[in-house]
């Protein structure tokens, strides 16, 4: 069911298969918080309004940023969501970073209501 997302190829599904086995239990703020993708204010000195993202399982979200790299160059809503942020004025790593975190919200939302994924 997996590989079904755009961008998930046999390596990201397997990662995401054995180092997240709570995808489908948590919600989504925590799966992301849980993979290193949620944003964390860090406000001290110069850095006021920036999010950093951090911690987190770090070879899930290596897997996750491949997996949106490759969703991105699809001509899928992956890329469009993509394109719609750049042309907003985000830096191209953040947009990256974004659609990382949409697809594992996607991949949890499909392995708790056991269906694949449909555009």
């Amino acid at each position: 069911m997996l590989r079904s997302i755009p961008g998930i190829g046999p390596v990201a599904a397997a990662t995401l298969s054995a180092l997240m086995p709570e995808l489908g239990w948590l919600s989504p703020k925590s799966v992301a918080a849980m993979a290193g993708l949620a944003p964390f204010n860090v406000d001290s000195g110069q850095f006021r309004g920036r999010r950093i993202i951090k911690g987190g399982r770090r070879r899930v979200r290596e897997a996750l940023y491949m997996a949106a790299v490759s969703a991105i160059r699809s001509a899928h809503r992956f890329a469009q969501i993509y394109k719609a942020m750049i042309n907003a004025g985000k830096p191209a790593k953040v947009a990256i970073i974004a659609i990382a975190r949409k697809i594992l919200v996607t991949a949890n939302a499909i392995i708790r209501d056991k269906k694949p994924f449909h555009p």
